[in-house]
């Protein structure tokens, strides 16, 4: 490769690089304010002796073995679930991602490559929700209503032709990092409270397993399992 060429292309690592650090380490004034709105979800949500409710979300599916098996457990459960969808993660997975849609689990977009939105320009950006939106309804026929940003790395200013409402977590027990399904159960466990959204991921097996615990105590002491957008939205 040309030297002008390999300049180039490591310019580009680290711009990306940078970008994926500030995208984890800091939080912007609209993922704060995005934050508050779950946080409000979680001290109104009780009234007149209300059911508690908590909403389960899956990132980073489809996952060909553990997608299944979740939604396995879910049905056994009688539970719906939120997935956040990554649009190059469908391809060969088309029929779990249809099988997510029958059984009435709420599908949203998580972009095409899983990247910080807040380092890319408008037009990029915008390509990496429309793509992902695009894969996704040409199989459920049902629009994509609802997104969750990769990292949280979301500005209401982004004006796009897919308009989508986001929907970040008040839970994340960093289950993609620590990768033990008893210390992810713990650390929910631990924090749950009327109108949580539970952050997992479905492409860990840990997390599948996880999220099986997690469903059988919290049903066990009255919780009611809906999806984000009837937390968020109601």
């Amino acid at each position: 490769m040309p030297a002008k060429n390999m300049r180039y292309v490591v310019q580009v690592v680290c711009l990306f690089c940078i970008c994926l650090f500030l995208s984890c380490n800091i939080k912007s004034d609209a993922m704060m304010q995005l934050s508050g709105i779950v946080e409000k979800q979680e001290t109104d949500v009780k009234q007149d002796g209300q059911i508690k409710r908590v909403a389960l979300t899956f990132d980073d599916g489809p996952h060909p073995t553990n997608t299944p098996k979740l939604l396995d457990g879910l049905k056994k459960r009688n539970v719906k679930a939120t997935f956040f969808l990554i649009g190059e993660n469908i391809a060969g997975c088309e029929s779990i991602v249809a099988r997510m849609s029958k059984e009435g689990h709420l599908i949203g977009n998580h972009t095409f490559h899983h990247v910080p939105l807040n380092c890319l320009n408008e037009e990029m950006a915008c390509q990496e929700i429309t793509k992902a939106n695009d894969v996704i309804e040409q199989i459920t026929k049902k629009p994509t209503e609802f997104i969750r940003p990769p990292f949280g790395a979301w500005s209401s200013k982004r004006s796009c032709p897919a308009e989508l409402f986001p929907i970040l977590w008040s839970i994340d027990p960093l289950d993609w990092k620590i990768q033990n399904t008893e210390s992810v159960v713990q650390r929910v466990l631990s924090q749950v409270k009327d109108g949580s959204v539970i952050l997992l991921h479905d492409i860990y097996e840990t997390s599948v397993d996880a999220a099986f615990q997690i469903m059988d105590r919290l049903q066990a002491e009255g919780y009611e399992f809906v999806t984000a957008d009837q937390l968020i939205l109601d």
